[in-house]
């Protein structure tokens, strides 16, 4: 898959990215990461990944506007993006899928469940 289009993750904790950047590359995945959504923003000038793993809570812009704010770029609106937290309440599965997410994940994840739903969103076509 190195040709293919990476998967961009958003996350601020070392731990959390090294997981999940290691669960992907071990399978193959190319992985790009940023460490709060102005760097994520700030990468998505020159990438078109094939998804997006995308913390909500970030320093500065949360995960929620990040994605609200790709989701204003024609060139960047059908990315799959897949909100991951540790502080999962209720209704906030819907306020991150009204927020322009296409999937959600409650932290510490479940790592069959991580690679099926990356598996699930993925898409090659936006290399």
């Amino acid at each position: 898959m190195t040709d293919a289009a990476p998967i961009l993750i958003v996350e601020d904790n070392t731990i959390n990215m090294r997981l999940f950047s290691d669960l992907l590359v071990a399978l193959g995945y190319t992985v790009c990461k940023a460490e709060d959504a102005e760097q994520a923003l700030k990468l998505l000038e020159d990438i078109r990944p094939g998804a997006i793993i995308m913390d909500i809570q970030l320093p500065g812009m949360s995960g929620v506007e990040c994605t609200q704010t790709i989701r204003l770029d024609p060139d960047l609106a059908n990315v799959p993006i897949i909100a991951v937290t540790a502080f999962a309440m209720a209704g906030d599965e819907a306020r991150f899928l009204k927020a322009g997410c296409d999937d959600y994940l409650s932290k510490p994840i479940s790592v069959p469940v991580f690679l099926e739903t990356v598996a699930r969103h993925y898409r090659l076509d936006e290399a």
